[in-house]
């Protein structure tokens, strides 16, 4: 576990944030599928947990049990809540790989703008159709903003509304648009901040930093989404962890 949970800027999506019980069960199931918690370990009294989540004890057993639920947790009457390895797949941000350098952090995000154009000539292949919707992002792992991001969805995947994004893309094209990210391929090397990138980041636009891209697709052959990630190396950094 990394940090406490603070109020998000007025910029951000809150109306479509994630419900805070569920902010912190996605914290926890990050910090299993990473390593940091692991196979039989006890979890801290619950008392103790939700002071240094900076979180009440309702909103803290609210979180046990939806991971309780997905068979990440066996809650010990009279002992103690243990971890249990179960469907960490079946986190929002499983695919996120950018970690604060300290370790972990909850992702989420600010929208910069979405706009439906015809890909740009600069994209790779990708998709179905001619357009595509165009998403530009800040991203944060707790408190911390660490990368700028755009996001490029196929036109054929459907409308892209801005009221309805959340935090996590993945989150809002399984509600709203009907499928499920299952797979993906990274990316990473170094590359220049776009022009776009607002004041508000830290490392100016010219400035080589660390890259990610990323092709994702659903059941179909062809990858339904492309996107590119500026991260600030000073802040975090991409892990990959094979078990």
């Amino acid at each position: 576990m990394n940090g406490k949970f603070v109020d998000m800027p007025a910029t951000s999506q809150a109306s479509q944030a994630l419900p805070l019980y569920v902010q912190v069960s996605e914290l926890l199931i990050r910090d299993i599928a990473a390593g940091r918690l692991m196979e039989g370990e006890r979890l801290p009294p619950e008392r103790d947990m939700a002071e240094e989540l900076g979180i009440s004890v309702g909103t803290l057993r609210k979180a046990l049990a939806d991971l309780t639920q997905k068979g990440l947790l066996e809650r010990v009457q009279g002992s103690g809540n243990y971890i249990r390895h179960g469907a960490t797949h079946e986190s929002v941000y499983a695919m996120f790989r950018l970690e604060l350098l300290s370790g972990g952090g909850l992702p989420r995000a600010d929208i910069l703008s979405v706009n439906r154009m015809k890909k740009t000539d600069d994209l790779p292949s990708f998709g179905t159709a001619a357009d595509a919707t165009r998403i530009r992002r800040l991203r944060y792992l707790n408190d911390v903003l660490i990368a700028v991001e755009e996001i490029w969805l196929d036109g054929d995947a459907g409308t892209v509304r801005r009221d309805l994004l959340s935090d996590s893309l993945y989150r809002f094209y399984q509600r709203h648009l009907g499928f499920w990210i299952k797979r993906a391929e990274d990316r990473v090397t170094i590359a220049k901040v776009p022009d776009w990138s607002p004041d508000i980041f830290p490392v100016a636009p010219g400035t080589v930093t660390g890259f990610v891209e990323r092709f994702s697709w659903t059941e179909k052959r062809e990858p339904i989404e492309f996107s590119r990630t500026w991260f600030d190396t000073g802040k975090a950094h991409y892990v990959q962890r094979l078990k």
